[in-house]
């Protein structure tokens, strides 16, 4: 199942990692392990803070998968199911059945 994983570092964390040079190996070493489907990077409320789209495929991997981001960074993560436009459109017959069902 493709899924987002968004991981915020505090500002005083990351000021240090990317002072002393680490911020750009952990993330590549994180990611590297992570196999994305892509990563992409921005701020999100003050913080340095990473959107990375991969394939889980299975539920046992979630520790695997958060705990460097909160070892190595002290980020903050949350963890969400993603669809692609395709995966939307295969899942309409679903949602029209919930509306059919549950929108009155």
């Amino acid at each position: 199942m493709r899924m987002m994983l968004k991981a915020s570092m505090p500002t005083e964390a990351g000021n240090k990692m990317a002072k002393s040079g680490e911020l750009g190996t952990t993330l590549q070493k994180i990611l590297g392990a992570m196999k994305p489907e892509a990563a992409y990077f921005t701020d999100y409320d003050g913080m340095r803070t990473a959107f990375v789209f991969f394939d889980m495929k299975d539920s046992s991997e979630i520790p695997g998968l958060m705990e460097p981001w909160f070892l190595a960074l002290n980020a903050s993560v949350s963890l969400h199911p993603a669809m692609s436009a395709a995966d939307l459109a295969a899942g309409m017959p679903g949602m029209q059945k919930a509306v059919a069902d549950f929108g009155k």
